[in-house]
């Protein structure tokens, strides 16, 4: 099992200092709005990731007139305490295990796995199709130690192609060109491969918790959109290739998949209403949640912001039940009132302890 046991913060977001010590298997963290709730699940989550669940931009992350930041933490991760330092200060980013800094930080991916669902999540059904590769990507991350690898060289390799495609045709750019696509070949068909075998056995667990949430059985499916199914990244890529160089960009390959949500057949995001999207949410984060455990052999932390708000009774209960059960290991969970997360919480065996914020 994975636990946070001590965190502090200096000069993150809306935190001038605090410290923090975590004594059960589930805490409920409650305060007014503004006081800084989702800002502490949003440093548990950067301890995971090496970076913000909400924004890209370290200086969103530091407290305003300030030149950077500290989080400070002690986890126990089967026994073992682990100490997790992450630092970014004037412009500079460090992130340290056990007093060893990392040369990449996508060595530390994967070692302290987490999930987090929060009100902005409604994006991965009603969003762009790169809100639901983000999402894959970041499942897929924590299970593969090698597809960030691949992943972001990937990316390099693309943005290269892209600048190339943007200049006036010369001689050798063809070859150029042919460099690059064997860069894309390389270091996208395993991501394609990983993407592709993951998605049927997924399936079936959002099912499933797609049921329990939502109290009643509805179909659910997930389809997987990608130029590669039906011939190879190399056909794709000299097939695009005159497409490519009038269009300016790379038109096709793995940076274009898309995972399309259907609900008894029907495309999710126009079809859906807003209590079974909430349902589907729920339920794919949670069996994200279960593949993590499953692969890991122990529970990764859960991060819940918001939740009371985001869903009715019924389903908030059915959560509740689920969370607090033996599967599950450290829970975080985000609410503006004290009495509702005690009530939630108080007849259930797992520990519970409430965090106040000021």
């Amino acid at each position: 099992m994975l636990s946070l046991k001590k965190i502090t913060l200096v000069q993150f977001k809306n935190y001038a200092r605090a410290d923090h010590r975590f004594t059960q298997r589930i805490v409920g963290i409650t305060g007014r709005n503004g006081s800084g709730k989702t800002n502490l699940l949003d440093a548990i989550y950067y301890l995971c990731f090496t970076k913000s669940y909400f924004t890209s931009s370290e200086a969103q992350n530091t407290r305003y007139n300030t030149n950077g930041f500290r989080i400070d933490a002690f986890l126990d991760k089967d026994g073992h305490e682990e100490h997790i330092v992450c630092t970014v200060k004037d412009g500079k980013k460090d992130i340290a295990l056990n007093d060893e800094s990392y040369e990449r930080f996508s060595q530390h991916i994967g070692k302290f796995p987490a999930v987090m669902i929060a009100p902005d999540d409604a994006e991965i059904i009603l969003g762009g199709s790169e809100e639901r590769r983000k999402w894959l990507d970041a499942l897929l991350c924590q299970l593969h130690p090698g597809y960030l690898d691949h992943l972001i060289t990937y990316q390099k390799v693309l943005q290269q192609r892209n600048s190339l495609l943007k200049t006036s045709p010369a001689a050798g750019q063809d070859l150029l060109l042919d460099v690059f696509d064997d860069q894309l070949i390389q270091h996208g068909t395993p991501i394609y491969e990983w993407r592709r075998n993951f998605l049927p056995a997924f399936i079936q667990q959002v099912q499933s918790l797609y049921d329990y949430i939502a109290g009643q059985h509805e179909v659910v499916n997930i389809q997987y959109l990608c130029g590669l199914h039906e011939q190879s990244f190399a056909q794709l890529l000299h097939a695009n290739r005159y497409k490519d160089t009038v269009m300016q960009r790379t038109t096709g390959g793995i940076h274009k998949d898309d995972l399309l949500f259907l609900l008894d057949d029907h495309a999710m995001k126009s079809s859906a209403s807003q209590g079974q999207r909430k349902s589907f949410l729920f339920a794919l984060k949670l069996a994200q949640y279960e593949v993590i455990r499953k692969h890991k052999g122990f529970a990764p932390l859960l991060l819940l912001d918001d939740v009371f708000e985001k869903l009715d009774q019924e389903r908030v209960s059915r959560l509740i039940q689920l969370v607090s059960g033996a599967d599950y290991g450290q829970v975080f969970i985000t609410d503006t009132h004290a009495t509702r997360l005690l009530d939630a919480f108080k007849e259930k065996e797992a520990g519970f302890q409430l965090v106040e914020m000021e």
